[in-house]
Parts: C-alpha cells; structure tokens; sequence
C-alpha cells in the first residue's frame, strides 16, 4: 500500500461487532505539543500522552487531530445517531490516519464489544488515539476495562477519569462488573 493520502473502506468482524477502518498509512504523522484539551468535544478525559478519551468531536476538531500528533480515533457508537458525524471515517483518513467503529447500542453493551475494542486498542501499540462516543459514556467506561484488565492498573485510580464524566449506572455498571469478574479484579464501581 503506498503512503500517500489514499483510503480504503473495509468492514470486518470481530465478535458481534461492525468494525470500519480506514486510511492506514505507514507515513510519519505530525507532532506537535497541543494537549488533549484542545480538543472541541464535551467531556475530553486526557489519560496520557497516547490516549484521549471524550465526546464526540467537531468535524473542525476532527479535521485537526492529525496536527495534534493523533494517528487512530476509535468511535463507540452508532453512526447513525443524531449528532455523529457524517463522514467522519473519511475526514480522518484523510488524515492518513486509522478510523475505527464499534457500533456500540447504548442500553445493551456487551463483554464482546470490550473484547473487540481491547483488541484494536492493544493492536495499535504506541500510537496516540482518540476514543469517543457521544458523551464519553460509552468512551469512558471502556478505556477504564482496558486501563485494568490489559494494563493491570489500580482500577481506584483509573476510575477517576470516568467519574470525571459519569456513574455507570445499569447495563454499564453490569458491564463493568462482567469484565473484572472474568479477569479476577476486584472493584465496586460507584
């Protein structure tokens, strides 16, 4: 695959999820040192330096992630809903840069659709990436699993960034009490 500004659509599935990617590049991304509050999205949740957790961004703001040093967005939602944005798979791949979705229906998350966003997040290794939904519901309490499970952090202190947004409540309260069931970690959401 060349490196230039070409994108490519493909549809995978892993688990029970729809997963679209688009515009892998293995050119150099910019850098430069603007802070994950730059970001015109409510409710942008820096967690380090390679990953952002918010919700959903301006097209603008989608436009300049690049610029920002971001080289992959994963959105947590479904694109149809209301207030996504039309296209953001290729406003980002023209970025060179790699687009992911899980559609994730808000009242019914599932271990799978964790296991499939563990999976691309733990795929992409170093790179800095973006991981939205509407709100950073969806977002938010899905980086946290990871956080746990994949980089076996103290989930009191990780869980500090989702109460920055909200208190997981019913199916994502369940959710979250699901996956650290099955990976033996002991916590109680609050």
């Amino acid at each position: 695959m060349s490196t230039s500004l070409s994108t490519y659509l493909c549809t995978a599935f892993l688990g029970l999820s729809t997963v679209l990617c688009t515009g892998l590049s293995t050119g150099a991304y910019a850098q430069n040192t603007q802070n994950a509050q730059n970001i015109d999205a409510p409710n942008v949740v820096p967690i380090t330096a390679q990953l952002t957790s918010s919700g959903q961004p301006t097209a603008k703001a989608l436009e300049s992630l690049a610029a920002q040093g971001y080289e992959a967005v994963i959105y947590l939602a479904p694109p149809h809903v209301s207030d996504a944005v039309r296209e953001e798979n290729i406003i980002v791949g023209r970025q060179n840069m790699l687009f992911v979705n899980i559609p994730i229906v808000f009242n019914k998350p599932a271990v799978s659709d964790y296991e499939t966003f563990a999976a691309i997040l733990q795929s992409l290794g170093n790179k800095k990436v973006l991981v939205h939904c509407q709100v950073n519901m969806r977002a938010s309490t899905m980086v946290f699993l990871y956080r746990v499970v994949v980089g076996k952090e103290d989930p009191v202190l990780a869980y500090e960034a989702v109460s920055k947004v909200w208190a997981p409540s019913g199916p994502w309260k369940q959710l979250m009490l699901d996956v650290m069931q099955k990976h033996k970690i002991s916590f109680e959401p609050y």
